[in-house]
Parts: C-alpha cells; structure tokens; sequence
C-alpha cells in the first residue's frame, strides 16, 4: 500500500506510474483519494473544535445564568453537539473506508529499470546460462515417464482429490526432499534462518501481504472459519511481524521458509494436463528478507544471485528476464523471473519469482523499522521474497533435462549427497 504522506506529496508520480502501468481507470483514485484526505484533516479539525466546545459550553451557560443572561440559546447549542459529533464520526469512517479501499487497490511504485511492455510477451531477457541439451531420441513427458516408473500416480490422485493433485512416490519423494535440503543448506550458509510458517492465515493478515483483488480467486479459503490456505510462505512469514517496530542493528532479517503451498491453478491444455508444473499443491523454498529501504536494491541483486547458484548447481539450463509493467502484478516495485529449458516445449518456463516489493507491504502490516540516531523517528522497512526452489517444476525439469533413452534419469551431482550416493533414478 502507498504511504498517503507519499501520495499527498508526490500525486504526479503515482499517475504517472499508473501510465507506465497502463492502469488508466486508477488514475482518477489518485485525485479522490486526495480530496478524500483533504476532508479527513477538514474534518477532524471541526470535530476537535466540537468536541472542544462540548467540554467548555457547560461554564458558559453558568455563568450566563449567573449573570441573569437568557441560556437558551446556549443550551440549545449544546443539545446540538453530540449529533454534529456523531455526525462527524460517521463522515470520517466512511471517508477513512473509502480511502483504506483505494490505497489498497493502488499498485506499487515501479523501479525505473523495469521494461515497459503490455504482457509476458515483452518481459525483457537479462542473461542466459546453459545451452539445452540435444537428444538423439524422443524424449517423454515428464508425466509419462514418471508414471511408468512408479514415481508418481496421476489417476488416483484425480479420484481422491480431483484433477491438478498427485501421489508422489518412491525416488521422486526421495529427489524433492533432496531439493528442499539442498536449497535450505545453501541459503543457512548464507546466514537465512530457516522458517516452517503455519500453513493458513487469516484474511487481516492476507490483505497485509497481497491484493486480495487479484489473488482470491487462486487461494482456498477454510469455509466456516477466518483461515486461507497459504499460496507461499512469502505471505505467512511477511505478516509475522505486523504491527512492530525493528532496531536497525537486527536487519537485515533473512529468512529462508519452507512450506507447502496451494493454489487453484492447473495447465488445461498440452503437456501441464497431467504433471507437476502446475498444480493445485506442491512444495517450496522460499527466500524472504526485512531490511533497510536503502539496502532493498543491493539486496534485491542478491536474492536473484542466490537462486542462480541453485540452478547452476542443478546444471539446469536457464535464463533471466526482467518482469515488464503489464505483467509485474500489483506489489512488487521489480521482479525478476528465471525460467528453465524444458525440452518437450522446446521453451523456457517460470521456476523462480524474485521480487523486491519495497514499502508496500511494510505499509499495509505497519512494519517499521526505528532510526538509530532518533528513537522517535520510524520508517517503514522493506521486504523482498523469492522462490529458491519449487520443488515440482524443478522435478519436471530435471526429469526432461536429465532422461537417458533407456529411460532413466541422471541426478545432478550436488543432490547425490542426499540421494545415498546414487546417481541415476
């Protein structure tokens, strides 16, 4: 959410942005948000004043009573106040609704390096690392090949829980596992605290880390209850510290959480019908960061190289796009996304989002961070996430990338430590 001392200050460059954006229709929020501020501070100008005069019109009728003077007009005035109070009160929380509605609605403010483009089509390549691998044989769907092994079963899956589910079995439970602590021991040495969240939050918290505009229609709610699912650990562990206040010399905070994540998403054509690249419930790694506004950048920079070395670890041929506006989503102020070689759609596809989302969510969880050298002054802090490993895609991969023709599959070498040794699935 924008700062509304950010807006009053800068509109210009909100509308702009929403330009950039080509969000036109919210430009004009921009303007009744600020007439719908200006009021609140009008407002509660004359309800102090009201509330003012209530404690003193007492004295003044006594002593016009006292001096022989006619009260009533006085008296009058003073059964009109609490109306004109209440009154007040009910324009203020109406206005203080309607500006809490728009604010949560206003996209992010972009970094100016982010490539303007209507949709993923001109989403902007940054480098590629790795040459795909040429096959002298028919390589098979990932989903093929893992059900002929035994790897996974599709079908009962889709009769216990519903299309977009899987039963995953023997080696590949063994090879995301190995995934995970692969992940995890690489970003603990790089002093990420590892994080297991509670794998639902309520919606207060929700709306602290996403718009739910946008988001609701992909998360399961708990029916009955204030509860959601978690989409990724990045919301639960964002909103772990709504409502306070850092010192400076406790960030950054690096976290690194582990989770089970579920979405109403699933591929409906082609070779996403039965797999594990998009699926209602899969497994991730997710790097996650509350820092310094002045640090964001440099920070932003090194959870993007983090998620490299994994995938050069893996000898996944990849490569990094910057994230364009008509694709960017509402909270991140830059997001990079890398993308791995599958060889059956002879194309590269999302594994990683690494975003910086500076104040945006801080503002929304009134997270802050207290100044060193005033410990009255408060800023907001900003967080950043992104994905280290998601494990199903990362199996799709690896089980393309990796097949041998007499249909087994080679194991990257740095996942053979937590694989007993073996080297082939």
């Amino acid at each position: 959410m924008l700062d509304i001392k950010f807006v009053r200050a800068s509109p210009d460059v909100v509308k702009a942005d929403l330009t950039k954006r080509n969000d036109l229709e919210k430009i004009a929020w921009v303007d009744e948000l600020l007439a719908k501020d200006a009021r609140s501070r009008e407002l509660k100008v004359e309800t102090d004043q009201l509330r003012q005069r209530r404690n003193t019109i007492a004295r003044d009728i006594n002593a016009a009573k006292k001096a022989g003077q006619d009260a009533k007009p006085l008296m009058e005035e003073a059964a009109s106040l609490p109306k004109k109070i209440k009154d007040h009160d009910t324009e203020q929380e109406e206005i203080r609704t309607r500006m809490r509605e728009i604010q949560m609605r206003l996209p992010n403010i972009l970094h100016e390096s982010v490539p303007v483009g209507k949709d993923d089509s001109e989403n902007v390549e940054v480098k590629r690392v790795g040459t795909p691998r040429t096959f002298s044989f028919e390589v098979k769907n990932h989903g093929q090949l893992a059900t002929e092994k035994g790897w996974a079963d599709f079908e009962r899956a889709a009769k216990t829980s519903g299309a977009g589910f899987y039963f995953l079995k023997g080696n590949l439970v063994l090879l995301d596992m190995a995934l995970q602590r692969y992940a995890i021991d690489l970003l603990e040495k790089k002093g990420y605290t590892p994080v297991i969240p509670p794998y639902m939050i309520n919606r207060t918290s929700y709306e602290g880390v996403t718009d739910l505009g946008d988001f609701e229609k992909v998360m399961y709610k708990i029916d009955g209850d204030d509860a959601y699912l978690i989409a990724t650990s990045e919301h639960p562990i964002g909103a772990m510290y709504q409502d306070e206040i850092f010192e400076e010399k406790d960030l950054p905070l690096r976290l690194a959480g582990i989770s089970p994540c579920f979405r109403r998403e699933i591929g409906a054509h082609g070779l996403d019908t039965k797999g594990l690249f998009r699926v209602h419930q899969f497994t991730k790694v997710e790097q996650f960061v509350f820092c310094k506004p002045e640090d964001s950048w440099t920070i932003h920079e090194e959870l993007l190289a983090n998620a490299e070395e994994i995938f050069q670890g893996l000898d996944l041929p990849y490569h990094v796009v910057n994230i364009c506006t008509g694709d960017i989503g509402t909270v991140a102020a830059k997001k990079y996304d890398i993308e791995v070689w599958m060889p059956r759609e002879n194309a590269y596809k999302e594994v990683v989002s690494c975003s910086n989302c500076t104040s945006y969510q801080a503002v929304r969880l009134n997270i802050r961070v207290r100044d060193k050298s005033d410990f009255e002054s408060k800023q907001h802090v900003h967080t950043l996430n992104s994905t280290a490993i998601a494990t199903s895609r990362v199996l799709r991969a690896i089980l393309e990338n990796n097949q041998q023709e007499d249909g087994s599959v080679l194991i990257p070498e740095v996942l053979r430590p937590y694989m007993n040794g073996r080297e082939f699935l």
